[in-house]
């Protein structure tokens, strides 16, 4: 199955692209100039939320979310190794940490950055933005008590599709300026995880199809 992913440069569709590397699938990537609901009107066709990722295949597949992409991909190439199937102890966990990846982790970032960063001067609101970023760190203790022992995985005793999802979230907060530094046991656990062949793989292949597709290199982090 060859999959076709619409994609901005560190946008929450690098969760997508990240886990296409790590299962080795053939795949086209798109690249979007950010945000592509404004600067790539003719993509409003292709997905009217003009939002990525976008994933789809010939055969009919078609995905919008970040973390529902990580879990399809997870369960259709990969059972057992990157999915955690049902009938095994780290599964609610796993459900749980794929969701909470974008709705508890990722939603407060998507603030910092907008009214801190991307809005236009005069939009912008510097106490809206710190009160998300210590909203996040507030979030972020569910990680820090999960990593507390020094674990490099968060569920099944293995890297899953849960990391990719968690970990672009701590990626993502390298990205905004944080009250306090992340704590020691996720910044480990986000390098154990940068360190990954497919990580690198990702952020090379992103970079390479920009380049060739004229769209600018520069992180966009929203999405």
């Amino acid at each position: 199955m060859n999959y076709t992913l619409h994609h901005c440069v560190d946008a929450r569709s690098f969760r997508t692209l990240w886990m296409l590397e790590e299962l080795g699938l053939p795949y086209e990537l798109r690249m979007l100039p950010f945000p592509p609901r404004a600067s790539a009107k003719d993509y409003l066709a292709l997905n009217p939320l003009g939002t990525v990722p976008l994933l789809t295949t010939a055969e009919g597949v078609r995905l919008t979310e970040s973390a529902a992409s990580c879990q399809y991909l997870a369960a259709r190439h990969s059972p057992g190794v990157l999915d955690v199937a049902v009938h095994e102890t780290g599964y609610a966990a796993y459900l749980n940490w794929l969701h909470m990846s974008d709705a508890t982790l990722t939603f407060p970032q998507t603030l910092v950055l907008r009214y801190a960063r991307f809005e236009p001067p005069e939009r912008r609101q510097p106490q809206v933005a710190h009160d998300y970023a210590r909203w996040f760190l507030g979030r972020l203790r569910a990680l820090e008590a999960a990593l507390a022992d020094g674990r490099p995985h968060l569920c099944a005793g293995r890297f899953t599709a849960a990391d990719v999802a968690i970990g672009y979230a701590v990626m993502l907060a390298t990205f905004i300026e944080l009250p306090q530094p992340l704590p020691a046991s996720v910044l480990a656990y986000w390098h154990g995880l940068a360190g990954r062949p497919a990580y690198t793989r990702a952020q090379a292949a992103q970079r390479e199809a920009a380049i060739a597709q004229g769209v600018s290199t520069r992180p966009s982090p929203l999405g």
